[in-house]
């Protein structure tokens, strides 16, 4: 029997209400809240393999920082800070330091101009610009030991820098550049930044790519010419691509070990010594177990607060 119209329309409205009523929630009664960070115990696993292959053993070997200990036997006792005292007296492990900053500051500065180019030159629409990028990042790939041996034949006396330049009638300026302490560290900054930069110009031309166009033009459609551009739009947009390199240049050049060891093995004297080398000199040449664990618990403090005055520094003028 058919019903009337009004009376179905009354069945309909009648029974839409009920279909919202009786849909299913979810399990126990309780909505789902979107947004709800995991728990903090996903993390556990990680964190107890992070203390127990980094945080104890380094607490460790700063512990060991305070003691006679000489790698080898199993007694020892604590001298309290002589070992520190022992580092900051002596002339080697100063002139390390120094070098070690000195380093880093150049190779962090020079890394990150070059490539901030770089990325600058192959984010355009160039043909080859895909070839440019891969011809750029091709020496991050290899191994920095490997690097630093062919630089050191290259650097030589007899090498082929100073054959091109006599080649090129500039014979005067041919020069023993890892032999001469006043130009030995330079040369392995220069040598960083040839196998680094291609590194720094991935990070910055993610983050031109990451700028958007619309804001580009509205800068040109406001008059602003292209260093304008640059200085007031694209630099304070690249803060974040800017303090990853800073910081891993600056970390990076101050634990530099292999180039160096490579390269001058420290030498001529003490003008290319670093941190890291002085510590392998002291624990594997000389013995000298409770030296180069201080040696190192310095490094490592270095390391930490100028890595921490960097980033906030860079954090407040990006902010």
């Amino acid at each position: 029997m058919a019903l009337p119209q009004a009376t179905t329309t009354a069945v309909a409205g009648a029974r839409e209400p009920a279909a919202r009523t009786s849909a299913p929630g979810p399990p126990g009664g309780r909505r789902r809240r979107v947004g709800v960070r995991a728990p903090w115990w996903f993390v556990v696993p990680a964190i107890a393999v992070y203390l127990f292959i980094v945080v104890v053993p380094s607490a460790n070997g700063a512990l060991f920082s305070f003691t006679d200990w000489n790698g080898l036997r199993a007694d020892w006792s604590f001298v309290g800070l002589d070992n520190f005292a022992a580092v900051f007296s002596d002339r080697a492990a100063r002139d390390a330091l120094l070098n070690t900053l000195v380093l880093a500051a150049v190779a962090t500065v020079v890394q990150n101009v070059v490539g901030l180019l770089l990325a600058l030159g192959v984010n355009t629409m160039v043909k080859s610009r895909y070839l440019l990028r891969v011809i750029f990042f091709a020496p991050v790939v290899l191994t920095p030991l490997v690097a630093g041996y062919v630089w050191s034949f290259l650097l030589s006396p007899n090498g082929a820098v100073n054959e091109a330049l006599r080649a090129v009638g500039l014979g005067a300026f041919a020069h023993d550049w890892l032999g001469d302490p006043d130009t030995a560290l330079y040369a392995i900054v220069a040598e960083i930044v040839w196998q680094f930069a291609g590194y720094s110009m991935v990070i910055y031309l993610a983050g031109l790519q990451a700028i958007p166009a619309e804001v580009l033009e509205a800068a040109t459609i406001d008059g602003a010419g292209a260093w304008s551009k640059f200085r007031r739009v694209v630099l304070p947009l690249l803060n974040g691509a800017v303090v990853i390199n800073v910081m891993l240049c600056l970390i990076g050049g101050l634990k530099q070990f292999d180039q160096v060891m490579a390269m001058t093995g420290g030498g001529p004297g003490t003008a290319t010594e670093t941190i890291s080398t002085g510590i392998y000199k002291s624990a594997f040449v000389l013995g000298d177990f409770p030296f180069s664990i201080a040696l190192a618990v310095v490094m490592t403090v270095v390391i930490a607060v100028l890595a921490s005055v960097q980033f906030r520094l860079t954090q407040r003028k990006g902010s």
